[in-house]
């Protein structure tokens, strides 16, 4: 039954019997009523109720129950805080000739605090001469205001009731979040933290000591129930899983087995820590279920409404459940109130029983006197002295609103009377200090104050509280000194226990949920080029394509770029080999110029050599292309500058070694044709056709598919390598098919000279160049398919210059060092020796 129709049905019963005069009652016992010019009712649980029903409506006799200590002390401080406005005294007192008047009565259930309702809206509708005639006083003020009840639940009623009326209602412990609606509730207000700080304080606390999987338990009634529901609700947004949720039934001989069935599942959860979102009143009967099955080792996380209370604390075994941490109302001494209830303890003892006003006319409102009560000599816990403040501030406040309301600021209070409508709103704008503790209320009519954070110390079955710890909510921020807390049943003292329902993941592992929470889960490592965000711990995120990753990260590196610098060590060495070519190929083109005209100039091909040598310094020129950062041109030029410089190289010795294989070897047998085509300058049309080929692939290779400066991103996962696209493009294999042709036919031509005369045998040593060649490009290949960066652009130079050095060392040298260091074999006379050596040979 939800609360609207509990309370629509609770109040159609008391109406009838308001219509049959049963409840036709004012309290008055001794204390219980003070007259005065204004009139506040409070409402205190004064007893725990003995007897309890299974459903609505039921009034249970609230004096026949056990007496409430709390609830005593919470009286109390009303009584503390009127007398004090009273008899203030000094240069400004709070109400000037004005006298505050006070009626209580005994809350001790839902039903009766819509009873006590019903009653001072009866007040507030009935005539003076009414009110005299049934109570045998003249008093002419109804209550302006209620202080009180105690708890939630206790209060809807109420709030809703009065609330139509305007009539100003301030809680000093109903922390339920749903009394700050102000449509539903608009004269409800509190000196009590609202339970969203409550739960927010709980959640700080969870996600401090990094509690990710818990119970939570909540108490069957709307403090538990919507505590327990905005708990959970909120968990996820902060990791926590909530494993098991519930409800602590009321006590009666049916919700035994109930309350076994929630210490098993709690137990089947194997969790470590437990929220526990309970009235005390309720808890105090489920704790024994727990203690029956021996739980130990728990941390049970607790509200304010228990964490702080003795009546928990004095529940036998109970200081064996494992650690307590609680959320308490803050702190605040009130020496002169203790003196007060010590006076008023004293004045018990001294009355007899038959000094007492006793007059029990009223079997529904049970009336009630303190002293009977004091004499029980009730110890005063820190925990009744927080609550009590509460009280005392809500008095307090209540006066301010009526000094404004009065006009009191000129030294003496207006006589008037005050609407409860016009109080309400002077009430909502108080702001004021007590004890150095700022008064007043927001919006929703809550107070901006914190909780202390407490702990449960025990010395053997000694039970006292330590304060570890403060919260505020404005903004939220949580203090803990965790050096200060044992933990219990850990085995280190200092050692925070764990609650999680899977171990945390390594470095660079996501996790992959298993059931329905998300903090049960397996790990699995990041495979590389990807990281794990912390944010973000269920997925690994690519890194960007300049960025790289190794297995297992937490965060994405910059690739290494690739290149072969300008400043290289190996670049300048790279460079020295460079400039000895050129000098080499330069100095052998002056040696073979000035001796042109020479037999061994003529054999080696006349001005042929000067093209060869311009050709090779092409090709060594075309290394620069290959250090720095790839440009543009440098790509256009890289590839194509060498290979058509070199195939003219290639062409010449080619021509030439055919030329001469022809002469010495099938002269008679050669047709009219090559006469004519080495007459009318066959050889250099064919070099000519040659080179011109290789240049039209190369340039429509460019033209259809230009190389540009690129990013190889593939090859390397940590690295960038800086180069030129289409390296391995069709075009260019085209190229490397057709020099590779002319090299195997060069090579070819040459070896069939292997036995010509000495100073035409050119194949030994085109042979060795030949074969420096292409062994120096097929590691160079071998090299490029395995291996990018630096050492490969350097393998790829120095190819380009071993190329190069190999031609001028087989061809070129042996005839430089005829010109230069035996000029006796350059003459004519030599030449012919030679060749009729050869042909007597062949004879």
């Amino acid at each position: 039954m939800d609360l609207s129709a509990a309370v629509f049905l609770s109040l159609g019963w008391l109406m009838l019997r308001f219509a049959c005069g049963e409840l036709d009652y004012i309290s008055y016992r001794q204390g219980m009523r003070l007259q005065g010019n204004f009139t506040l009712a409070g409402f205190f649980p004064l007893h725990y109720p003995d007897g309890q029903s299974n459903g609505l409506p039921a009034l249970v006799p609230c004096n026949e129950g056990t007496a409430n200590k709390h609830g005593y002390y919470l009286l109390q401080a009303m009584r503390f805080a009127v007398e004090e406005i009273n008899n203030s005294t000094g240069p400004q007192p709070l109400l000037p000739g004005v006298t505050l008047g006070y009626q209580m009565y005994d809350i001790c259930s839902t039903e009766a605090s819509i009873l006590g309702t019903l009653d001072l809206l009866k007040q507030q509708y009935q005539s003076p001469s009414e009110t005299e005639a049934d109570i045998n006083y003249n008093n002419s003020q109804h209550a302006v205001a209620l202080i009180g009840p105690d708890s939630s639940s206790n209060s809807f009623g109420p709030a809703a009731l009065l609330g139509a009326h305007l009539i100003p209602q301030i809680s000093y412990e109903a922390s339920n979040e749903m009394l700050g609606n102000k449509f539903r509730y608009p004269s409800f207000l509190r000196t009590i933290p609202s339970d969203k700080n409550q739960v927010a304080a709980m959640i700080q606390i969870l996600v401090h000591f990094n509690w990710t999987w818990v119970a939570i338990l909540g108490s069957d009634n709307n403090y538990g129930l919507e505590g327990m529901k905005s708990l959970s609700e909120q968990a996820s947004q902060y990791g926590i899983c909530i494993a098991y949720q519930g409800v602590i039934p009321a006590y009666y001989k049916d919700t035994v087995q109930t309350m076994r069935t929630v210490v098993d599942k709690l137990l089947n959860t194997k969790v470590n820590t437990i929220v526990v979102f309970s009235s005390k009143s309720k808890l105090k009967e489920f704790f024994p279920f727990v203690l029956e099955r021996n739980v130990t080792g728990k941390v049970w996380i607790g509200t304010e409404d228990w964490s702080a209370s003795s009546l928990i604390s004095g529940i036998p075994r109970i200081h064996t459940i494992g650690t307590v941490l609680g959320v308490s109302i803050k702190y605040t001494a009130m020496p002169s109130f203790e003196e007060f209830t010590i006076k008023e303890m004293k004045a018990a003892m001294q009355l007899s029983d038959t000094q007492e006003v006793f007059n029990n006319t009223n079997d529904c409102l049970q009336g009630t006197d303190l002293y009977s009560l004091a004499r029980k000599k009730f110890y005063l816990e820190k925990y009744d002295i927080t609550s009590s403040f509460n009280v005392y501030k809500a008095v307090y406040a209540v006066a301010h609103a009526l000094h404004k309301a009065l006009g009191c600021d000129s030294g003496e209070c207006q006589k008037r009377n005050v609407d409860p409508w016009e109080l309400l709103w002077l009430i909502k704008d108080v702001q004021f200090s007590v004890d150095n503790t700022s008064v007043h209320f927001d919006s929703n009519g809550d107070p901006p104050t914190g909780y202390d954070i407490v702990f449960w110390v025990w010395r053997g079955t000694e039970w006292s509280l330590k304060e570890v710890g403060s919260f505020n909510p404005h903004p939220i921020t949580l203090t803990i000194y965790a050096d200060l807390i044992d933990w219990h049943d850990t085995g280190d003292s200092r050692s925070v226990p764990l609650s999680i329902c899977s171990p945390p993941c390594l470095f660079g592992h996501k996790r992959l949920q298993i059931g329905q929470h998300v903090c049960c889960f397996d790990c699995k490592a990041c495979p590389s080029a990807t990281f794990l965000n912390a944010s973000e711990p269920t997925t690994c995120q690519p890194c960007l394509p300049e960025e790289w990753a190794p297995p297992k990260s937490q965060q994405c590196l910059e690739r290494t770029v690739l290149l072969l610098p300008w400043d290289d060590p190996l670049s300048i060495a790279l460079l020295v080999f460079l400039a000895t070519c050129l000098l080499m190929t330069s100095s052998s083109a002056v040696i073979l110029l000035l001796n042109l005209n020479t037999p061994v100039a003529k054999s080696a091909g006349g001005r042929t050599c000067l093209l060869m040598l311009a050709a090779l310094t092409a090709s060594a020129m075309s290394t620069l292309c290959h250090f720095g950062q790839p440009s543009p041109l440098a790509c256009i030029l890289k590839q194509p500058l060498f290979i058509f410089s070199f195939t003219v190289c290639l062409a010449c010795i080619t021509v030439r070694s055919v030329q001469v294989v022809c002469i010495f070897k099938f002269a008679s047998k050669l047709p009219p044709a090559y006469d004519k085509w080495a007459k009318n300058h066959g050889p250099e049309f064919t070099i000519f056709v040659v080179s011109v080929t290789i240049l039209l692939i190369s340039v429509l290779r460019v033209a259809l598919n230009p190389p540009k400066p690129s990013k190889d991103l593939n090859f390397y996962e940590d690295s960038i390598v800086l180069e030129c696209s289409n390296t391995l493009s069709p075009g260019a294999a085209s190229e490397l098919a057709y020099v590779s042709l002319l090299s195997v036919l060069c090579f070819s031509f040459s070896y069939m000279g292997k036995d010509l005369p000495a100073n035409y045998n050119e194949a030994k040593s085109v042979t060795f160049s030949l074969m420096v060649y292409m062994m120096s490009w097929m590691s160079f290949f071998t090299l490029y398919l395995v291996s990018r960066g630096p050492f490969t652009i350097a393998a790829h130079v120095f190819a380009i210059l071993f190329s190069v050095l190999a031609f001028l060392m087989g061809y070129f040298f042996p005839k430089i060092y005829i010109i230069a260091l035996k000029p006796q074999m350059n003459t004519p006379a030599h030449f012919q020796n030679c060749i009729q050596m050869y042909t007597m040979n062949k004879q």
